[in-house]
């Protein structure tokens, strides 16, 4: 099914503003779960005008990363964390390789108990990424696949010691 890039910018604009609470007037409310929104990838060429965000929409996130820095970013409401590392510029080598699509387990992260406990399930696309990627734990899950929310304010996760990128045999590890 194709998608103009005008109804796609719509829908992507609608599920941003879902995920970050505002309501939408009865007549403009989409039919479809927001959660739905995390499937429609549509590369890097492809931008959505972004409103503007108080203090109220971001959320601090801090990464350790695998040499064991921390690093500490600010998000926005409904931003995955992918889009967190690349668009605060995180050096976290190879993290989001396929950008989001699904495709790779690179941007695999590992959660603490407290906030895996709050995120959705995962899908069975993602499990199926999540099996080819190193130094998988109960609480690993993939950051192309999670959004802020503002109940994950100043948590931490971990990057992994190690990333395969299920598309390559490319192994990028702490020493690389």
């Amino acid at each position: 099914m194709a998608v103009s890039a005008g109804a796609a910018m719509r829908l992507l604009s609608a599920c941003r503003t879902l995920a970050s609470g505002l309501v939408f007037p009865a007549a403009l409310r989409p039919t479809t779960d927001w959660r739905a929104c995390r499937a429609l990838r549509l590369g890097p060429s492809f931008h959505v005008p972004s409103r503007s965000v108080s203090s109220d929409d971001k959320v601090t996130v801090h990464f350790i990363n695998r040499d064991g820095d921390r690093l500490t970013a600010e998000g926005k409401v409904g931003e995955t964390l992918l889009d967190v590392v690349v668009n605060k510029n995180l050096d976290i080598d190879g993290f989001g390789a396929c950008e989001g699509t699904l495709a790779c387990s690179t941007c695999h992260l590992i959660f603490e108990d407290h906030v895996f406990e709050q995120l959705d399930p995962a899908t069975d696309e993602e499990m199926d990424m999540l099996d080819l990627a190193y130094g998988l734990t109960e609480t690993s899950r993939l950051g192309c696949q999670i959004c802020l929310t503002k109940k994950m304010e100043d948590m931490t996760v971990r990057v992994p010691e190690a990333v395969a990128d299920a598309r390559q045999a490319i192994d990028i590890g702490k020493n690389a």
